[in-house]
């Protein structure tokens, strides 16, 4: 779903850009995007320590390592927008209203122009000490940071793996992001919300640059894999995702692949009925299935349902499914909270000290 900002214009279904540059969740709808055969390599997500892990369910061991919420904010406006007018990053009390919620992971979405105003050009310091900050302060708790650039596979306007914004622009600014945050083991690196334009075989060869770029630094960190069209896991297969991506080369292995799943009729996110008690289990179940049979792990970056009794039958359907696959799901972050959601049909944001609808269905698996 898209709540947009003064002076975003619309781009797709479900989608609001400036200069095709996004500030929300995001429509799914499958397209057949080109895909070549690829080989076929492993790879395995770090386990966080135990020591990291906050309680569940009164103590139990988490199914999931990862569990948490998408903080917004930081990717609202324009890219020129003002600081605390046009956008905003969550504060710390956030953060621990959700560690009370027995949630350990955060997905910190931002602009990538505002981290970098040139391709190729040092970080700006102004903006980096803002990340900086809530990162450290964050991590310091035991929480897990996923930095999200959200701009859907552009930079002012022009797609990646164009002529204005080659593959090795984008490797350049995830080798600078990466150098800055190898030392902390509780960030994480999301290459990318939601891709879309490149094919799926554009977007593995993008993903494959960023990905060496990260390991050239020296960054060990865990990697999120988006794939192209909106990374859904209802048309993984459709959009030739499953076949390109079996193409992303991580030297240590330490990736797994991003999905995004809304539970509406057309997956993107933007209606408040779901489809069913159970439309949850049935979108992801093919990416599941070709996540078990390729050894591969995911993660879900967004999901959401509105305060409607279908739509917490079917997020609590998502999630037990998830659990119950452990094996292949690494976690999850629901779409969305942060200061400026106000009454956004998905956000978990408490309302002067009062809990969101949707937060007492997400407790069942925290």
């Amino acid at each position: 779903m898209e709540i947009c900002k003064a002076g975003f214009v619309a781009f797709g279904v479900g989608m609001c850009l400036t200069a095709l540059i996004g500030c929300g969740g995001g429509s799914q709808s499958s397209a057949g995007n080109s895909a070549a055969s690829t080989s076929i390599s492993t790879s395995v997500s770090n386990s966080p320590s135990t020591a990291t892990f906050l309680s569940f369910n009164g103590g139990q061991t988490p199914v999931l390592s990862y569990r948490g919420t998408n903080l917004s904010g930081g990717e609202f406006g324009d890219v020129s927008g003002i600081y605390g007018y046009n956008y905003i990053y969550p504060n710390q009390s956030e953060v621990d209203y959700f560690i009370n919620k027995r949630m350990n992971v955060v997905r910190l979405p931002f602009l990538w122009e505002r981290l970098q105003s040139s391709i190729g050009t040092a970080l700006n310091e102004t903006e980096m000490a803002r990340i900086d900050a809530f990162v450290a302060q964050t991590a310091a708790k035991g929480v897990f940071v996923i930095l999200d650039p959200h701009n859907y596979a552009y930079y002012r306007g022009q797609m990646i793996d164009s002529s204005n914004v080659p593959n090795s622009a984008f490797a350049d600014f995830w080798g600078r992001l990466a150098s800055r945050y190898l030392g902390n083991p509780h960030v994480i690196f999301g290459l990318m919300n939601e891709p879309i334009g490149p094919t799926a075989v554009q977007w593995a060869a993008s993903a494959n640059a960023a990905v060496a770029a990260i390991r050239a630094s020296g960054a060990t960190n865990l990697i999120l894999v988006p794939g192209t069209w909106w990374t859904g896991a209802h048309s993984w297969i459709d959009s030739g995702n499953s076949v390109a991506m079996l193409a992303i080369n991580d030297p240590i292995n330490n990736f797994v692949f991003e999905v995004h799943q809304y539970l509406d009729s057309d997956s993107s996110g933007t209606q408040a009925n779901c489809v069913s008690s159970t439309i949850g289990s049935e979108r992801v179940q093919a990416f599941t299935n070709w996540l078990r049979a390729n050894g591969r792990k995911g993660f879900l970056g967004e999901f959401a349902g509105a305060n409607n009794d279908i739509c917490k039958q079917a997020v609590d359907n998502l999630l037990t499914d998830m659990e119950n696959n452990s094996d292949v799901w690494a976690g999850w972050t629901w779409w969305s909270a942060g200061p400026w959601w106000g009454n956004y049909m998905f956000s978990i944001e408490p309302l002067n000290g009062v809990d969101q609808p949707l937060m007492s269905v997400l407790a069942n698996h925290l």
